[in-house]
């Protein structure tokens, strides 16, 4: 990874954070995508002390709003020339109902819509660094999802679990999507299950759960292993289009692999997001 550059979403906290960490060790030039805030500031004095790298950088980011996602892309363009990796992580897990700023449910509109738009963006400076790497985090919860695109704008009645489950599915077919369409530029297109962490993505949950998560859930170090291999080792290169689960393939849900829907989610999501390929 030496001299490489990686763009890491949600890197302040969790699984991001140590991703970051392990691959400013391995000499990336890393960037964390966040808000910005007391706790950025810490978590990059964090990861510069634990890697011994003083190449990491933070750009705010808030990926429930559109405006802060293209104000994010054009800061990244402007001042860095490459973009090797793209790592997708940051995730949101409300309890109780919320939107994003543009008024989508914060699961789809974070976890899918941020996510989209925002490489939708970058792919430009991806193609321009070829070979180049997308990485999106999944979930197992993917296989329980299915999508309900009334849901987007919160029609209907809340369930936190089928909405979360509904937002890895949609990262999954993003990725695979995406494996698609640039498979002729150099860019590929990977998502992964990091198993169950103990991260804060829990923090809205009940204390019970939280206190379960610290107890029997990996670390953020463990849960950042197959995210560093698929951004970083050299024997996946070129691999495209594949669903990994403790580093190793893995054949993903019959739903996530259904060519029509995803090519119908990406369209659904240019048109919501206001973007054009």
């Amino acid at each position: 990874m030496e001299g490489k550059t990686v763009l890491i979403t949600g890197g302040n906290s969790g699984i991001g954070k140590a991703t970051a960490t392990l691959l400013a060790r391995q000499g990336a030039r890393v960037v964390i995508g966040c808000r910005a805030s007391d706790k950025t500031d810490r978590a990059l004095a964090e990861i510069r002390e634990a890697s011994g790298s003083d190449s990491v950088t933070a750009l705010a980011l808030d990926l429930g709003c559109f405006a802060s996602i293209r104000e994010f892309a054009g800061n990244f363009t402007a001042g860095h020339d490459r973009l090797d990796v793209l790592i997708n992580n940051a995730g949101v897990f409300p309890t109780e109902f919320r939107r994003t700023e543009d008024g989508f449910e914060a699961q789809i509109g974070v976890n899918h819509l941020g996510h989209f738009l925002l490489t939708l963006l970058l792919l430009d400076r991806l193609r321009e660094s070829a070979p180049a790497r997308v990485v999106h985090l999944s979930s197992m919860f993917h296989a329980m999802g299915k999508i309900d695109f009334a849901s987007f704008r919160g029609e209907g009645p809340y369930k936190p679990y089928p909405s979360y489950a509904q937002s890895k599915l949609a990262n999954l077919l993003f990725s695979n999507e995406l494996a698609r369409r640039v498979k002729d530029d150099g860019i590929t297109s990977n998502a992964l299950h990091p198993g169950a962490v103990a991260t804060e993505i829990t923090r809205d949950a009940g204390s019970f759960t939280r206190l379960l998560s610290r107890v029997f859930f990996a670390s953020p170090e463990k849960g950042a292993r197959t995210s560093v291999l698929l951004a970083s080792a050299a024997e996946i290169e070129g691999e495209t289009g594949g669903y990994y689960v403790a580093s190793k393939p893995k054949r993903a849900s019959k739903l996530a692999r259904d060519e029509l829907l995803a090519a119908r989610l990406w369209e659904e999501s240019e048109a919501l997001c206001g973007t054009v390929s």
